[in-house]
């Protein structure tokens, strides 16, 4: 059948975005500018990513630094600031040994070949199956979007992986099931945010690892966007009591500049031996380096305790909201990692608060979602309350 839609050519990119009317060029801390010099609030953090804020000096000192010696070598070669990165990672986690990639897909990409490999090479058994929740976003190469609980990210690439079963998130039934179906794995997100920004329930987390466990059935938890500080500790799984097995980290772990990784517990991370696994980029120097200069900021300095102050006094002024805008219903999530619940459409007012000079971005059609980075001031705050409020206002008013 010939597909007679015409296709603009206007631009060589394909037109895989809706982008926004705003051209950047420019960042620094919590504000960006554009080509016209007109500077925006960046409460977005690019999606979770800039978690230090733009171009924050420590981490541009250890690029610049890195820089001037060596962009890349391949994996072939032992990498020093491969070597330190995991050496902090694994220090400020549960987990035993690191494989280091270029994002959060190919980081969940490779949990999932961890517990396939896991199952069939360690345990010795013929499992692949891998069980996730409806709802969750996991990434978009075939295999993770395959593990994604949302139709509209799978529609146009059927057939879909095999090997995936979704049960309902903060379900304790669904979870009963997990005994008798042994899956080799289970993955999920304690804060669900392409989903909705849905926080997990904590005494279904810890049914869920209990059943994992004695089932010996691998946890690994997806901490692509909750990871390096967003929801107040450095990894998400600790406010929840549980250890995974496998965690998955990128988006805030080189402040910006591309990196992935999976931190595993021994038992899993033995899995993989030499070829089963790689990763030409993964893991340069460069990429390494913005990891080690992030990490080490976050777990020795006051960031994280001050985040959580500010985090508290955002929450009060979005739940002060509530009381003024009839169309909120409900904001919830954790740290800096905020859903404003509406009964509007999110993505309207996503534009209007372009406006105010204001960045932020939506989580499905009904969620307003509001990632600050970690170094975000009260005064700022304060602004992106005053700012936001103006899009509100220009909604309710029918503008």
């Amino acid at each position: 059948m010939t597909n007679n839609t015409s296709v603009s050519l206007e631009s060589p990119l394909m037109a895989t975005y809706n982008r926004f009317p705003v051209t950047l060029v420019k960042g620094k801390g919590s504000y960006v500018w554009d080509d016209k010099g007109t500077q925006f609030l960046d409460f977005t953090s690019g999606i979770a990513t800039c978690n230090l804020g733009h171009v924050p000096d420590s981490v541009k000192e250890k690029l610049e630094e890195q820089v001037q010696n060596l962009w890349h070598c391949s994996n072939l070669y032992n990498i020093p600031n491969q070597q330190e990165l995991a050496a902090l990672l694994t220090e400020n986690s549960c987990g035993d040994q690191v494989f280091f990639c270029n994002s959060g897909a190919e980081a969940n990409e490779a949990a999932i070949k961890l517990a396939r490999r896991y199952a069939q090479k360690v345990k010795g058994t013929d499992s692949y199956e891998i069980v996730t929740f409806e709802q969750s976003f996991h990434g978009r190469t075939l295999a993770t979007l395959s593990a994604t609980g949302q139709e509209k990210i799978q529609q146009g690439f059927l057939p879909l992986v095999q090997g995936f079963r979704y049960l309902p998130f903060n379900d304790n039934e669904a979870i009963e099931q997990l005994a008798e179906i042994k899956p080799a794995a289970v993955l999920l997100e304690l804060v669900q945010g392409e989903g909705g920004v849905i926080p997990a329930n904590k005494e279904w987390v810890t049914k869920l690892a209990q059943i994992c466990v004695a089932n010996d059935i691998l946890l690994m938890v997806d901490e692509i966007q909750t990871g390096i500080g967003r929801t107040g500790t450095l990894f998400a799984y600790e406010q929840y009591s549980i250890e995974p097995d496998v965690i998955s980290v990128a988006k805030g772990l080189g402040s910006g500049f591309p990196i992935g990784a999976i931190i595993a517990k021994e038992k899993a991370a033995k899995a993989f031996e030499p070829g089963s696994h790689g990763s030409t980029f993964g893991g340069n120097p460069l990429a390494t380096a913005a990891g080690v200069a992030t990490i080490t900021h976050i777990v020795k300095s006051d960031v994280l305790s001050k985040a959580g102050e500010i985090a508290s006094y955002l929450d009060e002024k979005l739940q002060s909201l509530t009381e003024k805008y009839s169309f909120i219903k409900d904001v919830r999530g954790k740290g800096f990692l905020k859903g404003i619940v509406i009964d509007v459409n999110a993505a309207e007012i996503v534009q209007k608060a372009i406006g105010e000079q204001l960045l932020i971005l939506t989580a499905g059609p009904n969620v307003i979602r509001v990632l600050p980075p970690l170094t975000a001031t009260i005064e700022e705050v304060n602004e992106f309350i005053t700012k936001l409020e103006k899009a509100f206002q220009s909604i309710q008013k029918g503008e």
